[in-house]
């Protein structure tokens, strides 16, 4: 059983874990290191001074920082005050934050620097993220219950505009529960803290450190980017934990040939495609760890997983996303509602705890994304639509084919834009690869294909390469190969930027 075993709102891990060892290191960044009492401490302390300034149970907190223990100690201190985090993009354009604070109806914003300028010139109430709290009494109660808002997270939106993803107690726990059983994440791990709060794989890092007494461990700003300093991170606080999008893992290779790494005992991927090409170099890098690639919208956290076997083929087909977490069930449909068979494609669903409230003033897109579950009408059943299209494979595990908005149409053939980058990922000299569609008058949409190598390559060669496994409607028109592919704030391939740059340019490669 894990020291906070038996938690029913997110802040109360804290508590739990100090209780069961105050003395253990819970969080460390590049200027402090605090254990679980004092940050027990450092939250209760801060609820008060967020009680003090009105906040209150079922309110909203926007929390616009760069992540550290002083911005973590915050998220759980306007939960503890019974109030739910809106984590926002530290590097976000003004413009953009204030849109997501207006659009929550935050009754404060915490915030440093100039990001606290901006909210207190537009006359709104702020607290500096670093305010000195020690004077006040402390709140050791959380004012929540496991069916109140936790934190609400933004995503992009298929209109342009932010969608605000709703996430209670229950639906944190339960991912972050079924995560530190099924991993066995132990008291004496030290985690890796990669992700930025506003990214939905942060919740594993913070609540799965806590839930087992582990220490976690942030990385300094830009060590999250940088082969070597990742690298030298691992080393230097002894992770044993790792959690990222695989963009972060496909580097680690270029500075760790002569490292030990073997401390690494379980290392977990999310967000994007691993090429198999790649997992084959990690794999032989940290033998010794479990590997899995763990799926999900940030709707519903992870809900399938799929542990990478010892031993992996030889040839480059994808892996799985998985099976089903434990205490949450995912289905494939088809267009008519019916469940597939194996082999079968359709839209994956998911329903269980995990499942979000809805999205944040939105109830029409809710309605369009929560439904009642297709198979059943005995009682109210809510399940989520996910929009990504799988295959059904044996043992009711599925693969992961791509989202049915990511499907184009180009020459009167409807394609799915995944399928190319996978060609192009198996070329030995290919590093990355993202493929973009650009409306086009005469055939639909134009492919667009951006490459990332360091490596002698030319644009005609990896049409052919293209070509010798896609039909021709589908290689794309035009490749432009780059030292590396631009990034969003949470780690994965800026695709937005990479369209805007393919609509503005003609013609790149």
């Amino acid at each position: 059983m894990t020291p906070a075993a038996g938690a029913f709102t997110l802040d109360r891990l804290v508590a739990l874990a100090a209780d069961a060892g105050g003395d253990r290191m819970a969080m460390q960044d590049s200027e402090s290191t605090l254990s679980y009492a004092q940050l027990e401490l450092a939250v209760a302390k801060t609820a008060a001074a967020l009680e003090e300034l009105g906040v209150r149970r079922g309110d909203r907190v926007g929390v616009w920082a760069p992540k550290s223990a002083r911005s973590i100690t915050m998220l759980y201190a306007i939960m503890r005050a019974g109030a739910a985090y809106v984590p926002l993009d530290p590097r976000s354009p003004q413009v953009r934050a204030l849109t997501m604070i207006d659009d929550a109806g935050c009754r404060l914003v915490c915030a440093d620097g100039e990001r606290l300028d901006a909210i207190r010139a537009k006359g709104a109430p702020a607290l500096d993220i670093d305010e000195d709290v020690s004077g006040l009494d402390p709140v050791h109660a959380s004012r929540a219950c496991e069916s109140d808002l936790a934190y609400i997270l933004y995503t992009s939106g298929s209109t342009g505009r932010p969608k605000g993803v709703m996430l209670t107690h229950r639906n944190g726990l339960s991912f972050v529960e079924w995560a530190v059983s099924r991993f066995g994440v132990r008291s004496d791990d030290r985690l890796s803290s990669h992700a930025p709060l506003h990214f939905d794989l942060s919740i594993f890092d913070l609540y799965g450190a806590a839930m087992a007494g582990a220490s976690l461990h942030l990385l300094a700003a830009g060590e999250e980017a940088l082969a070597a300093s990742m690298v030298a991170a691992i080393r230097r606080h002894g992770i044993t934990v790792w959690y990222s999008v695989p963009s972060a893992l496909m580097l680690l290779p270029r500075a760790a040939s002569e490292a030990d790494l073997s401390a690494l005992r379980i290392v977990l991927f999310a967000g994007e495609v691993f090429p198999m090409k790649h997992l084959r170099v990690l794999r032989a890098l940290v033998p010794q760890a479990v590997l899995a690639n763990l799926y999900g919208p940030t709707e519903t956290n992870v809900c399938t997983y799929h542990v990478v076997p010892e031993q992996l083929s030889s040839d480059d087909a994808p892996l799985p996303i998985g099976r089903s977490c434990e205490n949450q069930e995912v289905f494939a449909l088809d267009d008519d509602l019916r469940p597939v068979q194996e082999d079968e494609v359709g839209e994956l669903w998911v329903r269980g705890p995990t499942v979000m409230k809805g999205y944040w003033g939105d109830p029409a897109l809710t309605g369009q994304r929560l439904r009642q579950n297709p198979l059943h009408d005995r009682y109210p059943d809510p399940a989520y639509r996910t929009g990504d299209l799988v295959r059904r494979l044996p043992a009711d595990e599925y693969e992961f084919l791509g989202r049915r908005d990511h499907q184009v149409k180009s020459r009167g053939y409807r394609i799915e834009l995944g399928e190319i980058e996978a060609v192009l990922h198996a070329h030995p000299a290919v590093a990355e690869a993202a493929v973009v569609a650009v409306p086009d008058e005469r055939i639909g949409h134009r492919l667009v294909a951006y490459v990332a190598s360091d490596e002698e390559l030319s644009p005609t060669e990896l049409k052919r390469h293209s070509a010798s496994a896609l039909p021709r409607y589908m290689v794309p028109g035009d490749v432009l190969i780059e030292s590396s592919l631009p990034r969003t704030s949470t780690g994965k391939v800026d695709r937005q930027q990479l369209t805007e740059r393919a609509r503005g340019s003609g013609a790149p490669g």
